[in-house]
Formats: structure tokens, sequence, C-alpha cells
């Protein structure tokens, strides 16, 4: 995503204003996970889903998911869960970029210069410092989404699964299993959040240099070139970490369709999908995986070009 720090080697002193980020990060979050929420649903039902014993699945594709989910839960049940990511977006979003303008603004060299290795430091702390909001947010988000897929399975055995809330799952995670409760599959978020900045952070700095800086003197990309440049770092990134976000979904599903396999860890996930649907397994819902987080950039890119926050509160964002 835009960020100050990304400015010319040449001004490695310049600060960066904490506030307005959050708000351009929130702003930013709040829309493109309305935007894209939809996708982001068909994207986990396809992760989770693990092939029967004779090879059947309950989706075929990408559109084979959004048609059935749309046909039996309606306009309102692709927003499954998204409230919870709504409400938790705006402080992983600050976190994130302030954690990358931080590091990046600290790990310049005294010449003035940032190497690939450092910025790729600073991208992979950032991601670190993302999970603590990350981990319980997609936790229970993904347990809203996957209710649909888990509750047909269960219907088309004459069962019944009762509706339930972010609320009502936090409640008992923390009940049953205290804070730790809300961080199950901490480490493969780690996992896919670290490797996912580390790649993107770095490529979208060296895309949005190639193109031509704006006229005002900020040293800033043209709004289309940063807009390109975090479609494209994003959805590439996402496709590179999409083995990691199948393995992080999965531990994370608390609840699983009968004859579905319980993993005890990482390895184990890695191990068992592998062996019983083969490697193309860790690209499910690749495809919808980029397609929702080009937008999600392209969308922040699209506020820091307009400044959204810095208008709110009378900033001149030249400066």
């Amino acid at each position: 995503m835009a960020n100050q720090s990304q400015q010319a080697p040449s001004q490695p002193t310049q600060q960066f204003a904490l506030v307005p980020k959050i708000i351009n990060g929130g702003i930013a979050g709040i829309i493109g996970v309305s935007c894209v929420f939809p996708l982001d649903l068909v994207k986990t039902r396809l992760q989770n889903q693990q092939v029967g014993p004779n090879g059947e699945k309950m989706y075929k594709s990408m559109f084979d998911c959004f048609k059935k989910t749309y046909r039996a839960e309606g306009y309102f049940g692709m927003y499954r869960g998204s409230a919870v990511n709504i409400l938790l977006i705006t402080p992983e979003k600050a976190i994130k970029l302030a954690a990358n303008d931080f590091f990046r603004h600290h790990l310049t060299t005294k010449d003035g210069k940032l190497p690939v290795t450092r910025q790729m430091a600073a991208g992979g702390l950032a991601g670190l410092f993302q999970i603590i909001v990350t981990t319980p947010m997609e936790l229970l988000k993904i347990q809203m989404q996957d209710a649909g897929r888990v509750a047909a399975q269960a219907k088309a055995e004459g069962k019944v699964i009762p509706k339930t809330s972010a609320t009502q799952i936090a409640t008992q995670l923390l009940r049953e299993k205290g804070l730790f409760g809300l961080y199950k599959g901490l480490n493969a978020t780690m996992l896919r959040d670290v490797s996912f900045s580390v790649v993107y952070f770095p490529l979208f700095a060296f895309l949005n240099s190639l193109g031509p800086r704006k006229n005002d003197g900020s040293g800033e990309a043209v709004f289309w070139c940063s807009f390109i440049s975090g479609c494209a770092a994003g959805s590439t990134a996402a496709l590179v970490v999409n083995p990691f976000d199948v393995v992080k979904t999965r531990l994370q599903a608390l609840k699983k369709a009968k004859g579905e396999k319980e993993f005890s860890g990482i390895l184990d996930c890695f191990y068992k999908t592998l062996r019983y649907e083969g490697p193309t397994a860790f690209f499910k819902g690749g495809l919808c995986r980029m397609i929702v987080i080009a937008p999600l950039f392209g969308i922040a890119q699209m506020v820091y070009f307009l400044g959204v926050a810095e208008a709110i509160l009378g900033i001149n964002k030249a400066k």
C-alpha cells in the first residue's frame, strides 16, 4: 500500500503521520471488504472443501460455489462474517501500514538507501505485527463463512446445525480456552502474513518506482501507476502464498463436515492435504484470492491518492 516512506531515498528523515494512515487504512479496508467479501467467502469454502472418498465435491468451481451459495442463502448470505471483518479491518490495516513505514524508516541506510533485503525485512516485520488482530479476525470470519457449507452437507444427511454468530463463537472460545482460544491457527496465520508482506511491499515499491511522478514535488507516483502497482503486487503475492492460506483456513475451521479430516498442526495439514488431494489442492481458491486481494490494494491506493483522511483532518497532503 502507499506510504510516505516509499518516497525518494534522498529524504530518509521525513516523518510519516500516523493518524491519517489509520483513517485511510480503515476507510480503504471497509470499502474493500464490502466490495469483495462475497468472493472471499467463496474462497474460504473452496479451500475448506475436501474431496470425498469417491472424488465427490460440493463445489466444482468458483462459479459453481457462488451460484449454489447465492441460491441457498441469498444475497445477504454472501456476507456471512463480514461484520467482524469490517470491525477489525481498521486496526489491522493501521498496524500493517504504520509498522511497515516504521521499519522502512529505521532500516534505511545513512546514505538514504533501502536495499531490497531490508525492504523484505520491513514487510515481514509488518506482517508479524498485524497477526495480533488478523488471527482472531480470520478465525471468526472463517467460521461464519464456512457455516453454510457445513450446514448444507449436514442437511443432506438429515441433520440440522443451529445458526450461530461471531459473538457466540468468540464467547464460547473465551469461556472454554481463554484468550488463546481466539488465536487458533496463529502460526499458520503468521506464516501466511509474514511471507505475503515479504513479497508484497518490496514488489510494490519496485513497480511503483517505475512510473511517472506527480508534479507537486512530493516524489510520489501518479495515481494510475500506484493503482496498477498495488493490484499487480497484491495479486502476485496472494498467489505465491496461497498454499499457506489453504493450510491456515483449514486449521482455523472449528467445525468439519462428516468425513472431513482433522489436522493437528501445519505440517500435518500439509502432509494430509498433499497425500489425499494432491499438490493442486494448495491452490484451491487461488483465483478468488487474487481477485479479492487486487481490488483491496487498488482501493487502498485510491484512498491514499485522494487523501481522504488528510481532507477530513485539514492536513496539506503535499507537506
